[in-house]
């Protein structure tokens, strides 16, 4: 919303957006058409999917465009509809894993999932177009794809500073592969130094219990999904920002969105080693990266940004110096947009001022 249709919007085209606003308490944007579809949670996924799949049939009416993100929703697809974009973000054993916790799935379809979405990848492959989040992405796939990178918009105006507030904060989804036991165990421990956690974002199913009881205890606050523009401002004056995704040997993946989001707003970065994660921090010096599971490193981490208020504040600026020059979607947005443009068989913006287009209509 925030990014891509946000880009789009600016160009001059009408948007349908389908999504769970209600289940998010998110007010749609005045400028699209929006759909409001059920959550996918659980095992409430039937019920939500055979809804997206009946709003979409309705949405793709007179649409030039349609755009998806959900792998899920490739088996919902209309049979009429316009060309069709699959915007790919998810590693399909990123997804097992959250689908297995979410649902509480059986360990022998748990098992049977990766390859399950693989299949549905080599068949979008054949039949979409197809736009990749990350370079990591390309090794899935046969044929090459264009990259336009997951990034974060930059403000202009300066941030609050580190430690302004005396908390950590965690953003986005919130599951056992994502770090959810350590984030408790750290916000235990924190607590007797006076700083709290605050977690912004979804969590899967497994893990509700575990923060729910961690915030009757009074050790965390739980805000659950934030749309993006509040959440990024939440978390503003933080002494670290979170990325306690565990070990995945194997695999190529790009540094989780969060870090980029966390050094846009200038607040320095705990992570653990994911090994683009920990380039990235190591390179431009903008955070701690903490060995797996290993909780006590990062309170260390967090304490020692606190208590060097000049050191954390250069910390978060060079952070904030490399996501503007390298990572701001300003530099993307307009790439973006030609792309979809040439896909709806319109004519790309290059020359030309982004709100001078006639409209065309995406979903």
């Amino acid at each position: 919303m925030h990014r891509q249709i946000r880009a789009l919007l600016d160009a001059g085209h009408e948007i349908t957006y389908v999504a769970p606003f209600s289940d998010c308490n998110v007010t749609p944007d005045p400028r699209i058409r929006a759909v409001d579809v059920p959550r996918a949670a659980g095992r409430r996924r039937r019920r939500a999917l055979g809804a997206a799949r009946a709003a979409l049939e309705r949405g793709v009416e007179g649409a030039d465009l349609l755009v998806v993100h959900d792998v899920e929703l490739l088996l919902r697809l209309p049979r009429r509809r316009p060309a069709t974009v699959w915007d790919v973000r998810e590693d399909p054993r990123d997804l097992a894993a959250d689908l297995a916790a979410d649902a509480r799935l059986p360990a022998g379809l748990f098992r049977s999932l990766p390859a399950l979405v693989r299949r549905i990848e080599s068949r979008a492959e054949r039949r979409l177009h197809l736009v990749l989040a990350g370079e990591s992405h390309r090794e899935r796939f046969g044929g090459p794809h264009p990259v336009v990178p997951d990034t974060a918009r930059v403000p202009r105006r300066p941030p609050l500073p580190p430690g302004h507030q005396s908390r950590v904060v965690h953003l986005g989804r919130i599951s056992h592969s994502r770090g959810a036991a350590e984030l408790v165990e750290l916000a235990r421990r924190l607590a007797p130094h006076g700083i709290r956690l605050d977690l912004i974002g979804p969590a899967d199913g497994g893990t509700r219990p575990l923060l729910r009881d961690a915030q009757r205890e009074g050790l965390l606050d739980w805000y659950g999904h934030v749309p993006d523009r509040h959440a990024l401002r939440m978390a503003e004056g933080s002494i670290a920002g979170l990325s306690f995704r565990h070990d995945s040997p194997g695999r190529e993946r790009p540094a989780p969105t969060k870090i980029i989001e966390y050094m846009s707003r200038g607040i320095p970065v705990v992570t653990t080693p994911v090994p683009a994660a920990a380039a990235l921090v190591d390179r431009v010096r903008c955070g701690a990266v903490v060995p797996f599971g290993d909780v006590g490193a990062a309170v260390r981490a967090v304490l020692a940004l606190r208590d060097d208020p000049s050191g954390a504040a250069a910390t978060g600026a060079r952070g904030r110096a490399e996501a503007a020059l390298h990572h701001d979607w300003s530099a993307h947005a307009a790439a973006f947009v030609n792309l979809l443009e040439e896909w709806a068989g319109e004519p790309v913006t290059a020359g030309r001022e982004l709100g001078s287009l006639e409209p065309w209509h995406a979903i």
